[in-house]
């Protein structure tokens, strides 16, 4: 089944964007206008985090974001056949600062939230001046999709480190250098063990693993502001949390990086993944740590 998956994708992304884009926009119709998929808490989400907005402005952030909902999927496709000198020009990124560290012989952490399209930040690091290039991972459920996506992600020779099983994964690259990428704006596992942090003035469970492994070396944590360009262009701006990880107290590091991910959310609400429920959890002050 997986092989028939593939090789038909693999067909489809040979099209050309225009036509890949046309089949998006039907997929926008569908999704949006017939389906409603997860419409409830999508508005649910914005109206939590911009209760200040009118309801028409929230449906209309509503109605862009199911538009770059529906473009991050054909894009992923795209991806299985894409070159990197074409992807090079629809994803604007400056490596240079991150070099200059890895030229000190330090090791660099990107953090990042999910805004479209995250997944061309697994294939553009051909400039960055590093043998291991890392990126922290969830697994789908479905277990073609999943080996689907871990072969668009790997194309360029980024390897994958599993979010439920980092210690072991990541043991190898620990004593060489490396760029190790997450998307930091989840909780996993045990929310007892998350750090609480208002987010959009709501208590949040936030992850604690990419703090922890910016102690664990010291290493360069760095924020990856996301912008849209326009439709299929995307530019990523480079913000540095901390050079310095350990002379920080407990939770400065995901405090910073959950400030950065809200100002890039305000700046650019719909190019946000709205579609999962990031206010689920209910804070309990008896069981949870609140920072």
């Amino acid at each position: 089944m997986y092989y028939l998956i593939y090789g038909l994708l693999y067909l489809v992304s040979l099209l050309p964007f225009w036509i890949l884009y046309g089949i998006s926009d039907l997929a926008y119709f569908i999704v949006y206008r017939i389906i409603g998929y997860r419409k409830e808490i999508v508005m649910g989400n914005l109206a939590l985090a911009f209760p200040d907005k009118p309801l028409e402005e929230r449906k209309a952030i509503a109605k862009k974001f199911y538009r770059n909902f529906t473009d991050n999927f054909i894009e992923a496709i795209k991806l299985l056949s894409i070159s990197q000198k074409e992807l090079k020009k629809r994803f604007i990124v400056d490596y240079e600062e991150i070099n200059v560290f890895f030229s000190m012989g330090r090791n660099v952490q990107l953090q990042l939230g999910h805004f479209f399209n995250w997944e061309y930040a697994n294939l553009t690091e051909k400039e960055i001046n590093v043998d291991n290039i890392l990126a922290v991972y969830r697994s789908i459920k479905n277990k073609n999709i999943n080996r689907l996506f871990i072969k668009l992600r790997t194309r360029f020779g980024v390897k994958l480190i599993s979010a439920y099983n980092f210690l072991r994964d990541f043991m190898p690259y620990s004593k060489q250098k490396y760029l190790l990428m997450f998307v930091a704006d989840q909780s996993l596992g045990s929310i007892n063990k998350c750090f609480w942090l208002p987010f959009f003035s709501k208590l949040t469970p936030f992850v604690t693993g990419p703090e922890k492994s910016a102690r664990l070396n010291n290493s360069v944590a760095i924020y990856a502001n996301f912008g849209k360009v326009k439709r299929g262009f995307y530019k990523v701006e480079f913000i540095l949390i901390t050079d310095d990880a350990r002379s920080l107290k407990e939770g400065d590091i995901t405090k910073k990086m959950v400030s950065l991910l809200e100002d890039n959310i305000r700046e650019n609400p719909e190019n946000y993944l709205w579609s999962h429920r990031r206010w689920k959890h209910v804070y309990d002050p008896a069981v949870h740590r609140a920072l």
